[in-house]
């Protein structure tokens, strides 16, 4: 989606707090019907939308945030939304992008507590749906050309 080198996604890592090889990496982001593939863990996963917070937003006063040991969509949305400084407005436009629509007090119960009467659950098709959008966002406006 946003087209990092082996070399900054290295970074990203290392800025949630893993410090991973290269190899390892590659195994990370091998498709499953290829020979090495092995999954990312939701840990791991936390540690790099952490590191992109990090890369994007800059450093907490308290260091690097500990990693959730278990993600769930509604938190990789949160990150995603934290990391690129997205507004209800950017989210609901990716969405659109995808021919999903989702009306913005939908939106917002899923960045709820769990615990709160109005809570959603993020299911998968939504997510999949928003990466899909945000792909088409970040790829288009790489495409387009450069004024001066």
């Amino acid at each position: 989606m946003f087209d990092f080198s082996d070399p900054t996604m290295l970074a990203i890592f290392k800025l949630g707090g893993c410090d991973i090889t290269k190899p390892e990496l590659m195994t990370w982001l091998a498709r499953e019907e290829e020979a090495g593939f092995v999954l990312c863990d939701d840990e791991n996963l936390a540690r790099f939308l952490n590191g992109l917070i990090i890369k994007n937003r800059g450093p907490k006063e308290d260091g690097i945030p500990e990693p959730e040991k278990r993600l769930t969509n509604n938190i990789v949305l949160r990150k995603l939304k934290i990391a690129l400084n997205l507004q209800a407005d950017d989210l609901l436009e990716m969405l659109k992008l995808n021919d999903f629509a989702l009306g913005p007090h939908e939106l917002s119960a899923l960045f709820r507590r769990p615990d709160h009467k109005n809570y959603r659950v993020c299911l998968d098709q939504l997510l999949r749906n928003f990466l899909d959008g945000m792909e088409k966002h970040y790829r288009s406006k790489k495409d387009e050309p450069k004024t001066s």
